[in-house]
């Protein structure tokens, strides 16, 4: 079996190595890493080259967003399995792709998910916020509930059967793509209960109530795109999430 891991990246000197070093300290030896970055200028591509022997493909030109460079990794994999990392994400143990391989050994299953920790930017051993997934329910999603996308393995034909990242969903792109695959299209998912990622605190939260506001009518927007009716309070109670690089690039 092969994973490809895409990560997208724009200006990230800062982080970015230690996200590819994390790749690169994964014990399963099955990996396809692809770099998307959206044309960087501080040095990032530089640090990228540095560790080129470990990158199955880089690409640097500007891009319309995360999620267009998102999309543009999952086309250029070959992997049986996708997995997206970004830049100031890491895995924090060795052996999280191997996790990921033995639930994939299972032919029926078409996705898999684990927990998350939100961590200091500066240092990564302070722990903000633990994310506990939780095992999966489709009737989880109408509460509220989602997996952290960060944390979201999906089988490279699940892409290919029911479509990538849409772009006009802007912030809740990677919230669309999961309630159309396991809500809509109803596939196969299991639950990994240990912390796959860990990602750094930055960029704009949406703690703030105008961004709030904005991110529960653009994940309202992503129930009707896909011709679903949530309830009344589902989009009250979803965790709280951060706007990662969406409004970086």
């Amino acid at each position: 079996m092969k994973i490809t891991i895409v990560t997208a990246v724009l200006n990230s000197k800062d982080f970015i190595e230690d996200c590819i070093q994390s790749i690169h300290n994964q014990i399963f030896g099955g990996i396809e890493h692809i770099i998307i970055d959206g044309g960087s200028t501080d040095g990032t591509l530089e640090t990228i080259k540095q560790s080129q022997s470990g990158i199955a493909k880089l690409v640097s030109e500007r891009d319309d967003g995360i999620y267009d460079a998102m999309n543009k990794g999952i086309r250029f994999a070959t992997g049986e399995v996708i997995g997206i990392l970004n830049a100031d994400d890491f895995y924090p143990d060795s052996d999280v792709l191997e996790k990921v391989a033995q639930v994939f050994e299972n032919e029926h299953i078409e996705s898999c998910y684990g927990d998350l920790e939100y961590v200091n930017a500066v240092n990564t051993a302070k722990v903000v916020r633990h994310w506990r997934s939780g095992s999966f329910h489709i009737n989880k999603f109408y509460w509220g509930w989602m997996p952290p996308h960060p944390t979201f393995f999906v089988r490279r034909s699940v892409y290919q059967r029911y479509g990538l990242f849409n772009l006009n969903l802007g912030s809740a792109a990677d919230y669309e793509l999961m309630l159309r695959f396991l809500v809509k299209h109803r596939i196969s998912t299991a639950y990994i209960p240990k912390v796959l990622v860990r990602m750094r605190m930055g960029g704009v939260s949406n703690a703030a109530v105008k961004n709030r506001i904005k991110a529960n009518l653009m994940d309202r927007e992503a129930w009707r795109v896909n011709g679903l009716r949530p309830y009344p309070w589902t989009l009250l109670f979803k965790p709280v999430r951060k706007f990662h690089q969406v409004f970086i690039r």
